[in-house]
């Protein structure tokens, strides 16, 4: 074979297998290169965004249920923003903040048929929590958020039992918003749990 058929055959390789790359590979480099607000409002089902400045701040995690979108903030910077699957009709993930009670990376639903919860972290004692699972981009969960596996790794690693996750129904991404106060008894029965996790 003469060296410009090899050529032109290795081109022709190079060109199908860059035509067989999924569409969102284009879209993953173009996020990147995006400010992180302006990424998070272009995201896919499935896809996040993740630019952590490293400092040593503490996170905080917004999930809004209006925009199926989940932002990680450490102080008052966006680092983190990625699509979600809250609860669907008739179980929906409640509103209010919660503290992060348990962590567990390799988790199964006591609720479900021990169905996997990958980097599951529980922000109630009656089943909901964030973890990774189906992601489509609209709410599809028994009342959990959902996140893509990846985020749900990266996010197990910033965060720590009593980490505040305010889940709301009217933020729309951008400027930490004040963290509406958690009602009383929710807070006072958080906090006996998490004393008795520690001893």
């Amino acid at each position: 074979m003469s060296r410009i058929v090899q050529s032109v055959t290795a081109m022709g390789l190079a060109f199908a297998l860059f035509a067989s790359l999924p569409v969102s590979a284009a879209s993953v480099a173009a996020l990147a290169a995006m400010p992180i607000e302006q990424a998070a409002t272009e995201l896919s089902p499935n896809q996040f965004v993740w630019k952590d400045n490293g400092s040593s701040e503490p996170v905080s995690i917004v999930i809004s249920l209006l925009e199926q979108r989940a932002f990680v903030y450490r102080g008052s910077a966006m680092i983190a923003a990625t699509t979600i699957s809250s609860g669907k009709d008739g179980k929906d993930t409640p509103i209010g903040t919660y503290p992060i009670l348990q962590k567990n990376a390799v988790h199964k639903s006591s609720l479900y048929d021990d169905a996997s919860m990958p980097f599951m972290q529980r922000l109630t004692w009656d089943g909901i929590a964030i973890h990774a699972g189906r992601n489509p981009g609209f709410p599809a969960s028994h009342g959990c958020i959902r996140v893509p596996l990846g985020f749900a790794k990266q996010l197990f690693g910033v965060t720590a039992l009593g980490t505040t996750v305010t889940v709301t129904d009217d933020f729309e991404g951008g400027m930490l918003p004040e963290p509406p106060v958690a009602d009383q008894d929710t807070a006072v029965a958080n906090l006996r749990q998490s004393v008795s996790l520690s001893q």
